[in-house]
């Protein structure tokens, strides 16, 4: 039967098969089989972040980050990396505001093991004094390489404080070093015990292997591990915000001026989050983006722009971040970025820019989902920040709906002054000579 040209143009949806399962002790278990090659890769999402933290106790998830490859009651300090490596596979961990991970990808005839590894570690980590001493000593020398002694890294640390007004998104995911020193085990302890549960936690797994008998493996491993009561809630949604904020810094390790400017967005997976992607690709997307073309490339106002937009579990916001031409003033590169939001409030985008924000989409999320590793990562993400695994399949959906329409609108409703925060961080003046 011949295809139509129109038909023929529609691109084919992609879908990820999964099945979902629940232990007794209520951890998710998530499951893909893929024949294609011999691999599997698992991922353990723990419900918990920086978000979770209070005053005085900062740092603590990213702390544990490092803890959990210390070494638990069968597995010994440093082991868990190098049983993985010695068997041909790649792990790591991630920590962030809103969730934290670990990941391994290994052969296939190696599940068993990927699986172990995993279940000690939730059921029976060693939490000792000489550990906590040695992996607080690595997050704080962390903390020195990358925001201390980093050009412009206290102004992204800073900026969060200005432009949230609860404080589970105002501090910074690695702590402070003030809160790290005053760590103590039993706060520790008391840290894992909530957080570190299967009933908190969502075990995703994707390979070559038979869904049964990687259920059976997953229940031998990790039934019997206990549960824990529910975490306490966590209040992460600011009220309105009624007017611009601004701070200046000044930095001695910047060279130039840097400018970064945030606007409040809705909660992570809101109806016009879609939209927002798409706006943001538009606005600050590669070099055919609006802000490139006119900012950099045309007024040559800067040595770099571009942006993006921060999906979290609450109020999220949409960046964008220029360095200032040393021969440039800021309040001109402002000028600049504004008058290229005032355009897209004006008047709808084209035909062009909307395709190619879907195509980019497109591509990205096809390349993403190739991976064995990938596709695990975000079925637990999405479950832990959105209570809603399918959306590894739905999201492209939800991109390719966007209108130009869409987009206007969302950009008159969140780019206002009122919702904007500008951070401007400028080199120190030079010292006097002699």
């Amino acid at each position: 039967m011949p295809t139509s040209a129109a038909t023929a143009a529609t691109p084919a949806p992609a879908h990820v098969d999964f099945s979902e399962h629940k232990l007794k002790n209520g951890l998710r278990v998530q499951l893909v089989e893929d024949h294609t090659t011999p691999v599997i890769a698992v991922n353990v999402a723990y419900d918990v972040g920086s978000r979770n933290e209070r005053p005085g106790l900062t740092g603590f998830a990213h702390l544990f980050e490092h803890m959990m490859f210390k070494g638990s009651k069968n597995v010994g300090d440093g082991e868990h990396f190098y049983q993985v490596f010695t068997n041909g596979g790649s792990m790591n961990g991630t920590t962030s505001s809103d969730i934290t991970l670990y990941f391994e990808a290994l052969p296939a005839n190696q599940l068993e093991l990927a699986l172990f590894l995993e279940a000690d570690r939730m059921r029976s980590l060693e939490i000792t004094q000489a550990k906590l001493d040695n992996q607080r000593q690595a997050v704080q020398e962390e903390r020195r390489m990358r925001v201390d002694n980093q050009p412009y890294g206290r102004s992204y640390e800073r900026f969060d404080a200005v432009f949230y007004d609860k404080f589970a998104y105002q501090h910074s995911t690695i702590g402070s070093m003030q809160d790290l020193n005053a760590a103590s085990l039993k706060d520790v302890a008391e840290f894992f015990r909530i957080y570190y549960a299967p009933n908190n936690a969502v075990l995703s797994v994707v390979g070559d292997f038979k869904r049964d008998e990687a259920l059976a493996l997953i229940r031998k491993y990790f039934e019997d591990i206990p549960r824990q009561p529910a975490p306490p809630a966590v209040d992460l949604i600011d009220p309105p915000q009624t007017a611009e904020r601004r701070e200046t810094l000044t930095d001695p390790l910047a060279r130039a001026p840097q400018i970064l400017i945030g606007y409040k967005t809705e909660a992570g997976n809101g109806p016009d989050h879609a939209a927002l992607q798409v706006l943001s690709s538009v606005l600050q997307g590669g070099d055919s983006s609006r802000l490139y073309q006119s900012v950099s490339k045309e007024k040559e106002l800067v040595t770099g722009i571009g942006g993006y937009v921060e999906e979290r579990i609450g109020t999220g916001g949409f960046y964008v971040t220029a360095t200032v031409r040393p021969d440039r003033k800021p309040e001109d590169v402002e000028a600049a970025i504004y008058q290229e939001i005032a355009k897209i409030i004006e008047q709808p985008i084209a035909d062009w820019e909307l395709q190619k924000a879907r195509n980019a989409t497109r591509l990205g999320y096809l390349q993403s989902i190739r991976s064995a590793q990938n596709r695990a990562k975000m079925l637990g993400t999405y479950t832990v920040l959105f209570k809603d695994p399918n959306l590894i399949n739905t999201r492209l959906q939800k991109i390719e709906a966007v209108t130009r329409a869409d987009v206007q609108r969302v950009a008159k409703k969140y780019l206002q002054p009122a919702r904007r925060t500008v951070l401007t961080t400028l080199p120190a003046p030079a010292a006097p000579g002699p």
